[in-house]
């Protein structure tokens, strides 16, 4: 291989056996390519997420869209584009409040959803979504009853007007008006006064002066004080130097090298299993250090480094979540060129009530933000699969704006025109253009790389040297999975 360049390196296996699916709990129904990872770059992976992979440790898989019982499409948030809704809102302040008062939230998980996927079949999701985003308006959120009231009208009239009017009604109270006794005329308007307003006008006038003149006092403009608050005002909110809990979160690179990660790595172990145990129903020997390690610590990804990259680099990562000195959650993520991509969520089944899933969310999205600052193309924040046939995983459609990646043609599709169809069948070509198709779809088979004899060679060249039966239809689904451009760059082993 020339020079220091790095390779992905990957181990292609067929999809012709049906397995168990953890969303319908079928046995055999569960559809996937898939293909073990010895390596693969961060530019490798990120383009095969955005043809519907996805890893579980180092093994990268692609559901058969049209014939697994539960279609995953792959979905996306645009990180900076993201506004909290209102129950996202109502976590962030749970927890804030949680840090200020020291107080856990009454309740298990306030409801929300857990996914209990295989392992075998790929991570399990356990962002949730909280039930009350299914209810009616909040009270606070209806437009308040005016009652009726008759309209006041100020009339201005000269003293002696009003004096005559009042002394003609004493001594005649039952006199018609035509019958009272005349006014004296008067000197007419007053023109140096201002004319007469409403009064509804004047204490309109008066609201909007001292609302004007407490904006300036606090030091916020009037056009500050009627945007929405960002997602980073909600998690940065100002929690005081006296508060019972001490909470950071902590970004540590997959690598038993870095001193954060080993001294840190028996704590998360520890929490895996007993989060595993409690909130899945794990038997201890499910959840042991080496799956642990097998499926959270060992990944494909080489840590990478670009000058025009994150500070942090490319590669797999936990994102700590540190309270009182202990772990209580973790969020595994993988940071690649466009995204930050989801890959799992653990935590301290005692902290449950506080909607961690949700609240990890919240916070990679900010983190997505935080990185785009450092490199613009760095924009998405991947969320896995999206199952709409699977009413408790539909929750990753409200981070929205968010797009779903069309089965077919690889093109994104904002989720609002995707739903229709997705409500009358289970699998659907999301790409409305009939005449679209895939532009990386498979040319020349010849000129996929494959790794023989420890040297790189396209496959035209190893099939000249090859013995034995053909394996050009198997290699010809593997460039048809992956895409032409990838089966180009990564290296499809071969014995």
């Amino acid at each position: 291989m020339a020079g220091s360049r790095s390779y992905s390196i990957v181990e292609y296996f067929g999809g012709d056996d049906g397995y168990r699916c953890g969303y319908c709990k079928n046995e055999k129904s569960n559809f996937s390519h898939g293909m073990w990872s010895h390596s693969m770059t961060v530019q490798d992976y990120q383009d095969l997420i955005d043809r519907g992979w996805r890893r579980s440790g180092q093994y990268v898989y692609k559901p058969t869209m049209k014939k697994t019982c539960c279609p995953q499409y792959t979905i996306r948030c645009h990180a900076q584009k993201f506004q909290p809704s209102k129950s996202q809102k109502k976590v962030m302040k749970k927890m804030n409040k949680f840090i200020t008062s020291g107080d856990l939230p009454k309740g298990s998980e306030d409801g929300e959803p857990m996914d209990s996927v295989s392992q075998d079949a790929g991570p399990r999701e356990t962002t949730k979504v909280c039930p009350s985003d299914l209810k009616c308006a909040a009270i606070t959120d209806l437009p308040q009853e005016v009652p009726k009231c008759p309209a006041v009208v100020e009339v201005r009239e000269s003293e002696d007007s009003t004096a005559t009017s009042s002394e003609s009604s004493q001594r005649n109270p039952l006199a018609l008006p035509n019958e009272r006794t005349a006014p004296k005329p008067g000197m007419g308007a007053d023109l140096s006064r201002p004319p007469c307003r409403k009064a509804k006008d004047v204490r309109k006038e008066r609201h909007l002066l001292k609302e004007k003149i407490r904006q300036q006092a606090d030091g916020v403009s009037a056009t500050k004080a009627n945007q929405p608050k960002s997602l980073e005002e909600f998690i940065n909110e100002s929690l005081g130097n006296n508060t019972p809990h001490r909470f950071e979160v902590r970004l540590v690179p997959v690598n038993f090298e870095d001193p954060q990660f080993a001294a840190s790595y028996q704590q998360s172990v520890a929490l895996y299993a007993r989060y595993q145990m409690a909130i899945h129903g794990d038997d201890p020997s499910e959840c042991s250090e080496r799956e642990f390690r097998r499926f959270l610590c060992d990944s494909p990804l080489e840590a990478e480094n670009s000058p025009d990259g994150p500070d942090v680099g490319y590669g797999s990562f936990h994102q700590q979540y540190w309270l009182d000195g202990q772990i209580v959650a973790v969020g595994v993520i993988d940071i690649l060129p466009t995204c930050v991509s989801s890959v799992y969520l653990y935590y301290h089944p005692d902290f449950a009530s506080l909607s961690l899933g949700s609240y990890s969310a919240l916070r990679e999205i900010s983190f997505t933000r935080q990185l785009q600052k450092q490199s613009p193309k760095l924009c998405f924040y991947y969320l896995g699969f999206y199952i709409h046939s699977c009413p408790k995983m539909r929750y990753k459609g409200q981070y929205r704006p968010a797009d779903l990646l069309c089965p077919e043609t690889y093109v994104w599709v904002p989720i609002e025109r995707c739903v229709a169809q997705l409500d009358n069948s289970r699998y659907a070509r999301l790409n409305q253009d009939p005449k679209a198709g895939d532009a990386r779809a498979l040319k020349d088979v010849g000129r996929a790389l494959v790794l023989y004899r420890r040297i790189a060679m396209p496959y035209a060249a190893y099939s000249r040297k090859r013995k034995g039966p053909s394996d050009e239809a198997a290699v010809q689904q593997y460039v048809s999975l992956v895409g032409q451009d990838c089966a180009e760059r990564i290296l499809l082993y071969r014995s």
